[in-house]
């Protein structure tokens, strides 16, 4: 088993933390991307790439959502995770591969209960350490901005907090929006589409209750499983930013590209253990 905790420049994180050490929790903010961060990438030693991944390995919709849906995975999932492929190629694939599905969702009859399904599954687990991690900020009212490109969009993430009883004022998400009509039928997609490479943090000044909470609170603890995550930080005027990273799976073939884009590498699926520990050397005194 290779050691599970990198970090890349530890004179620099150790800078970094007394700077955000200094301004105290007030002045900070987490920013977290949902799939394989806040939820483990493996369960019982199966891969769960994502909470939509739950849906068609399970065939909640038609018979054919299932295998169209991994006929598409396994197209645009390649480009995704390969660190060669030129961003303007990659950026345009994403966008595809996501209007393609959305469109495959709605077709294949997606209903709310179809979302309950997913959240209930025993693939759905939570990270270590989750529940000590969201009772921290919550306590100490530091805003977590989940920003995500799921292909089920933002209720099953709050179901899933709910059924943790961790859907704290404090949270707030960002992901793709259905609209539903009144028998729970998926009609339509919320435009823009957010997908891997464009939820940087200019997004959040679409949503201005969101925006009007952080735009004060320069400081950012970044947490990602892809490396387009560390987008989510472009365009917001922060004074310090740890980038931590969860690099769950490919190791010998990603470690290089990982550790020039994250301050602090967790590996092999690990726990949130460091990330609590980093919080409260961090915040010391409230």
């Amino acid at each position: 088993m290779q050691e599970k905790l990198i970090i890349t420049n530890p004179e620099n994180l150790e800078r970094t933390k007394k700077a955000i050490a200094k301004s105290g929790a007030e002045k900070l903010h987490i920013l977290s991307d949902f799939d394989r961060t806040l939820i483990k990438a493996f369960v019982n030693r199966e891969s769960v790439p994502s909470l939509i991944s739950v849906l068609y390995n399970q065939n909640h919709l038609t018979p054919d959502y299932g295998p169209k849906a991994q006929e598409l995975h396994k197209k645009y999932h390649v480009i995704e995770v390969d660190p060669k492929v030129p961003k303007t190629e990659k950026k345009k694939a994403m966008l595809e591969w996501w209007t393609l599905h959305f469109d495959l969702l709605i077709k294949s009859g997606l209903n709310k209960k179809d979302l309950e399904k997913v959240v209930n599954s025993e693939k759905i687990k939570f990270r270590e350490g989750f529940s000590e991690f969201a009772d921290f900020l919550k306590k100490r009212n530091i805003p977590l901005i989940i920003i995500s490109s799921s292909g089920l969009g933002t209720d099953p993430i709050a179901m899933c907090l709910e059924r943790e009883k961790k859907l704290y004022d404090n949270i707030h998400i960002i992901s793709n929006v259905f609209k539903w009509n009144k028998n729970g039928k998926a009609v339509s997609i919320k435009q823009p589409i957010i997908y891997g490479m464009n939820k940087d943090e200019t997004i959040i000044q679409n949503y201005p209750e969101v925006f009007s909470e952080i735009k004060n609170r320069k400081n950012i603890i970044l947490l990602g499983d892809n490396l387009d995550d560390v987008g989510m930080a472009q365009g917001f005027d922060y004074d310090n930013l740890i980038k931590i990273g969860f690099l769950n799976d490919k190791i010998k073939e990603n470690l290089e590209y990982y550790k020039k884009t994250f301050d602090v590498l967790i590996l092999n699926d690990g726990s949130l253990e460091f990330v609590n520990i980093l919080l409260k050397d961090l915040i010391k005194n409230t």
